[in-house]
């Protein structure tokens, strides 16, 4: 089983990156937060999303944009 917070697979939404396990873009929690939704408005409508994935994402992007992409990576 993967234990990755998200995936990309060309068979699902054309190689969109999703939340593992999901159909739910990764895409769409950024948006939600861009909007000043929170976290939990975005697990309360998408229940397949796990808190740990969706913080795990957050937390990756937030090494990335630091420029700790060594980290992110692992």
């Amino acid at each position: 089983m993967n234990d990755e917070p998200m995936d990309r697979n060309p068979d699902i939404l054309g190689g969109t990156a999703v939340f593992s396990h999901t159909r739910v873009p990764v895409r769409i929690l950024m948006e939600y937060l861009e909007v000043g939704d929170r976290l939990d408005d975005f697990l309360q409508d998408f229940p397949s999303v796990t808190r740990n994935q969706a913080v795990a994402v957050l937390e990756r992007a937030r090494m990335i944009l630091a420029g700790d992409q060594d980290e992110a990576a692992a």
